[in-house]
């Protein structure tokens, strides 16, 4: 039985029974001439298929001629070409098929004509009461301080990677800002700070989404009206508006993830000519994107999976193509991992390299560094501490664990245990990180003018500076970590016993050989363990966090296990202070860059898993990622006073809530065509169920990475950690209007011309009535009927 009511067109069932090949081998006559060539012509291997169209357009070329476009009329193309939808490459439409007078001019540059209108539709939107909000909103309090580092050149630690900050600092640069303003939450700005010229360079991120998104929809072979509507679901998000509006990194963030797309796509499209200039053009521009993107934040693994993903499969497949040269097949593996590895990795590392080269003076994030590259920032007096170690000496102990911190004690003591004195590890530089080295009880006394040298196997003592207790552990267990013996501080100058002693063990020293100073232990290079005497257990600190009574600083326990691997175990010298000893000097220490780079970004790994929620704490803010789809919870950007402006993040509901329901919805259609086909159903023409499923390839597995992880992080989540997904889910959507309406022959002209009004009516009125919620609300929010479409939107006063 055969199917009329499907919106491709079949082929004449006299070809269909005459010709025993299977449907889906056959292609149009058009494509392979005539007479036995054309019957052989599907037979060809896809690279031998390859080469026989280039040689065709060869041939075209020479005789001066353009092959020519199947158009549908409706401006849909041959997908595949190497470009899209109404061009004809570079040279144009062929000669046959241009107009004349206006109407030619706006057909041979369609393109640049609609770029360049929703580009403009884009920058009012984008900038439109842009400077209103004159106070610091919602995360312009971090990403502007931020910005203020770059300027003042100051060291800091985040969790993000530094290239959408380095741009904002760059944004209040060009824009004339000295670095002075503390960017604190909701306090107004001041006149030295020109933070409307900073949004306005930040939204020009947000304004390129949209011409993206048209340029992207025209790669993927789609009808207009399908193009025109997907765009249009760009430039009226809400959503995509408000969070573009702000000193903020998500503007740059999905930026990057847009052209990571709009690069993929292209160099799809350039499949059928490998390694031609366009070719290496579209591969180089998309491992330039998916370098970029990871480098604003980590959100853009997902980005680099979805290429990888992509790339895995292509090469798979040219794997199954035997008549590829073994060379060639070679070069596309190495032309791959040039441009899809190396330069994104490339990439990565230059930012680094560039934020530690802007960043060389001491600032808030020097604890998270190594004391090595501490000793480097201009400000830290780290280099003039005397060069080695003696008994006597104060110091302060940093933890060698990426993102370890210093040795330290408070008065407060341990609610349960010993209730003695408690010993952590903080981030953060005072008094109470300073500690004496002393020797053992029962020692012989030496003279006060002697030197004696603090060397690897000595036996010692390390009393706090600030309240004189020990360093001490005996076999209680941790607070937390319940296999280790819990580290207490204990006694004073005369009270203590043997569980105060510690051995001293090098590990090794990063600047010189351990043998040539008879194993003297020296500020900032060399790198210990110190072992119980009696317990035989290590001092160690990893990223266990004490409850509220111990302020969340790292627990420091005492561990049984002896794994001389373990570099939570090590410690090295920081600060040092001795009048007897002369002083260091800065060109004897250097911090390597690759070492800098992995410790930075283990302790940014470390510190972003250690966002989680505080059960302690109600962050009204927060959302769970099975809220985001449906637009559960919006979230209040700033307060919510009568007398202020106030922003709310939400999305525009039709493009969220049509965009949800085709993600299954498109699972279910490619499901539904997959049953017909095994029942021999001949639904698309040859070549267009390969389309499909690569578009529904891209969007989904693209919505799918970057949404699934989230459900699995223990972190807190917002609103606007949905934002690069929803770019996934709308390219869905597109995709099932495209199927069923704009793009499918079951409707007339007029129909799809009825249909798109209604589609995009009731877009842009959508995102009028709920425009102001990006664009600021005036007054008391209650003054403003109609925008409680859900109870849980928490927009109204009381609600």
């Amino acid at each position: 039985m055969r199917s009329t009511t499907h919106r491709r067109t079949h082929y004449h069932d006299d070809d269909d029974l005459a010709d025993p090949r299977p449907w889906e081998t056959r292609v149009p006559p058009s494509r392979y001439g005539s007479g036995s060539d054309r019957a052989a012509a599907p037979d060809l291997p896809l690279y031998t298929m390859e080469k026989e169209k280039e040689n065709e357009k060869d041939l075209a070329e020479a005789a001066g001629e353009t092959a020519p476009l199947n158009d549908d009329g409706q401006g849909k193309w041959d997908k595949g070409h190497g470009v899209g939808p109404g061009i004809g490459g570079r040279r144009g439409l062929p000669p046959r098929q241009r107009l004349n007078g206006w109407q030619g001019v706006y057909q041979e540059n369609e393109e640049l004509v609609w770029t360049g209108l929703y580009t403009l539709l884009s920058m009012i939107t984008r900038f439109w009461r842009i400077g209103a909000a004159n106070f610091v909103v919602w995360d312009e309090a971090h990403f502007g301080k931020f910005g203020s580092h770059y300027i003042n050149r100051d060291f800091y630690f985040d969790v993000h990677p530094p290239l959408g900050k380095m741009l904002v600092g760059f944004a209040g640069l060009v824009s004339g800002y000295n670095g002075g303003f503390e960017f604190k939450s909701g306090v107004e700005y001041p006149d030295s700070v020109p933070y409307t010229a900073m949004r306005v360079i930040l939204a020009s991120f947000g304004v390129a989404l949209v011409p993206i998104a048209w340029l992207t929809t025209g790669e993927l072979g789609w009808s207009r009206y399908t193009r025109h509507w997907v765009t249009l679901c760009v430039l009226c998000d809400i959503g995509w508006l408000c969070i573009s509006r702000f000193i903020l990194l998500d503007s740059m963030l999905l930026f990057f993830t847009f052209t990571t797309v709009l690069g993929l796509v292209k160099f799809h499209n350039q499949r059928h000519q490998p390694f031609a200039d366009d070719w290496w053009i579209w591969l180089v521009f998309t491992g330039w994107s998916i370098g970029c993107v990871l480098s604003v934040k980590w959100v853009g693994l997902f980005g680099v999976a979805l290429v990888g993903l992509y790339t895995i499969e292509d090469l798979w497949d040219k794997f199954g193509d035997l008549s590829m040269p073994v060379r060639t097949y070679a070069k596309h593996w190495a032309a791959r991992i040039m441009c899809l590895i190396m330069l994104p990795f490339l990439i990565y590392a230059a930012c680094f390299k560039i934020h530690f080269l802007i960043l060389n003076r001491s600032g808030p994030g020097d604890a998270q560094m190594s004391s090595l590259f501490q000793a480097g920032l201009r400000g830290n007096d780290f280099a003039q501490s005397p060069l080695e170690v003696a008994y006597g000496s104060r110091l302060t102990l940093k933890n060698f664990g990426y993102g370890g911190g210093l040795l330290h004690s408070h008065v407060q003591t341990y609610p349960t245990g010993s209730m003695q004195q408690q010993i952590t590890c903080y981030h953060y530089k005072d008094m109470n990180n300073d500690w004496i080295v002393t020797l053992p009880w029962g020692a012989e006394e030496t003279n006060p003018d002697d030197i004696r040298y603090l060397q690897d196997g000595d036996v010692i003592r390390l009393v706090h500076s600030a309240t004189d207790r020990q360093l001490h552990s005996h076999p209680l267990a941790a607070p937390v970590t319940k296999e280790d013996w819990e580290v207490s501080g204990y006694g004073n100058q005369t009270i203590g016993d043997e569980q105060d002693h510690w051995v001293v063990e090098v590990v090794d020293d990063t600047q010189r050989k351990k043998s040539s100073q008879e194993g003297r232990i020296h500020a900032l290079t060399t790198r210990m363990r110190l072992r119980h005497k009696n317990l035989g257990c290590y001092l160690r600190a990893a990223n266990s966090v004490l409850p509220q009574w111990g302020f969340k600083q790292v627990e420091v326990s005492c561990t049984k296990t002896n794994d001389p691997k373990d570099v939570h175990t090590y410690w090295n010298v920081e600060s040092h202070w001795n009048d007897k000893l002369p002083p260091g000097n800065l060109k004897m220490y250097r911090s390597p860059f690759w070492r800098d780079f992995a410790h930075l970004n283990v302790a940014m790994w470390t510190s972003n898993n250690a966002l989680v929620p505080d059960p302690d704490k109600e962050d009204i803010l927060a959302s769970k990622p099975s809220d985001w789809p449906f637009l559960h919870l919006g979230l209040r950007m700033c307060g919510w006073g009568d007398n202020q402006i106030k922003f709310y993040l939400l999305g525009t509901p039709l493009v969220w809530w049509w965009s949800s329901l085709c993600v299954p919805g498109l699972l279910l259609i490619a499901g539904w065509f997959l049953l017909r086909m095994q029942r021999h159903y001949k639904d698309w023409a040859p070549g267009e169920w390969d389309h499909f499923l690569y578009v529904c390839k891209v969007s989904f597995f693209g919505w799918f990475l970057h949404f699934a992880p989230f459900l699995i992080m223990g972190r807190v989540t917002y609103l606007h950690h949905y934002l690069p997904t929803l770019w996934f889910a709308v390219l869905m959507a597109g995709q099932v209007l495209d199927l069923f309406f704009f793009g499918s022959t079951r409707w007339s002209a007029k129909a799809k011309l009825v249909w798109f009004v209604l589609w995009t009516g009731a877009l842009v009125v959508n995102f009028w009535w709920f425009k102001d919620l990006a664009l600021g609300v005036h007054g008391n929010v209650n003054d403003h009927p109609g925008w409680q479409w859900r109870r849980s939107w928490n927009i109204y006063n009381g609600s």
